[in-house]
């Protein structure tokens, strides 16, 4: 008996400490943010099924990508396992290797197939990037443009001061932190953007300017967030998806329906830009090609041969502080969304749980990886460059 009470105790104190938290989260965020947050709880490649959405639709031209004749023989060096046992280990769920248009290397697992949509996370700030880019070629903005232009709510907030491409190049300065505790705090504005059902009013009610504009460069969601929010407001007419369908998605032939996540369901939704495009590992490789062929797509300019320049080279003019990333090997710098290589100039955009678009413009050579579990995005960047070396 006294065992049985010192359990009850126990489950009754647990109880007590989750309602206080709800309670807490609830005052935080909103009762329906701190709903979300305990139903949901951590994200997942195929969180797409669970939140509102809307449909991207398969274009009724699809683009294919050529299938190779010949079997890819790559030296086994992945931890002394054949590519294909490593990438099962690692929690792989898709892998694509695309040289010169031709699919050298195409593997599934874990019950995906080349017909399953799954959640990118951040690679999507990298395809989002493009869209912006579009949307500039097509007069909607310039990147010059403060953001208080679109959003004059926040100009109390410092953002009169803060332009689009502070936005493309996360140095807004603002208050939005999403690393070590701010990442996993549900008091934290990472997670409430994450999981609110009013993504506009998150946004401008708790964003403010902390740090100069322009100055450092820090890695946060917010900026990408702030900029979906901006461009659905130069859309006017439009939503974000209805032009991603128009502007690139039938333009490129995409061969399966896509799915950017919405904040709630509703015509005034917000798309999660920065984390939740879900697409199938070949419809990603095109937005490979796209950057590949400098925004042609056969000839086609689908978005500017400048605007890929400015995403994946190095301006000798770039004022920003990358701090502790500046150190890191292989870093070579971010640009409108885009991580940098140093190794033969290549770019890539990266994701929770370790997605992946990488682009080796020397080798004219596209990696997708997408899968559960991530690993350090470094170690992932040393098994691409090994391939890039040792394809035959």
């Amino acid at each position: 008996m006294k065992a049985l009470k010192i359990i009850r105790n126990i489950f009754l104190g647990l109880l007590a400490l989750v309602t206080v938290l709800f309670v807490l989260i609830a005052v935080a965020a909103g009762p329906d943010t701190a709903l979300r947050m305990a139903y949901y709880n951590v994200t997942d490649i195929d969180d797409y099924e669970l939140f509102p959405a809307r449909k991207l639709i398969a274009s009724s031209a699809p683009f294919h990508f050529e299938q190779s004749d010949d079997p890819l023989r790559v030296p086994a060096s992945m931890e002394g396992d054949s590519l294909d046992q490593f990438l099962e280990d690692q929690r792989t769920a898709a892998f694509l290797i695309i040289k010169d248009d031709i699919i050298l290397y195409e593997r599934y697992f874990d019950g995906y197939s080349e017909s399953t949509p799954i959640q990118v996370f951040s690679v999507a700030k990298s395809l989002f990037s493009i869209l912006v880019g579009r949307a500039v070629d097509d007069g909607y903005l310039t990147v010059d443009q403060p953001v208080t232009d679109f959003v004059p709510e926040l100009t109390p907030c410092g953002f009169n001061r803060v332009t689009i491409e502070h936005l493309l190049q996360m140095a807004s300065g603002s208050n939005y932190r999403q690393t070590g505790f701010n990442e996993l705090s549900p008091f934290s504005l990472h997670p409430r953007f994450e999981y609110s059902p009013r993504l506009e009013k998150e946004i401008t009610t708790t964003l403010k300017v902390i740090d100069e504009p322009g100055a450092q460069f820090i890695y946060k969601s917010g900026d990408t967030a702030l900029l979906s929010l901006v461009l659905t407001r130069a859309l006017k007419d439009k939503t974000i998806t209805e032009y991603m369908q128009e502007a690139i998605w039938t333009p490129l032939g995409m061969e399966y329906d896509g799915y950017y996540t919405i904040d709630h369901a509703g015509a005034d939704a917000l798309e999660k830009t920065w984390c939740c495009l879900a697409l199938t590992a070949r419809d990603l490789a095109k937005f490979g090609r796209l950057m590949l062929n400098d925004g042609n797509w056969n000839g086609t300019q689908i978005i500017s041969s400048a605007w890929v320049e400015k995403s994946t080279q190095i301006d000798s003019n770039d004022p920003r502080d990358f701090g502790e990333f500046g150190s890191i090997p292989g870093f070579r710098g971010y640009q409108y969304q885009w991580w940098l290589a140093s190794q033969n100039h290549a770019y890539y955009g990266n994701g929770h749980l370790g997605q992946f678009l990488y682009v080796n413009p020397a080798k004219r050579l596209i990696i997708v990886r997408l899968g559960r579990v991530g690993n350090d995005p470094l170690d992932w960047l040393d098994v691409f460059e090994y391939l890039v070396e040792n394809v035959q």
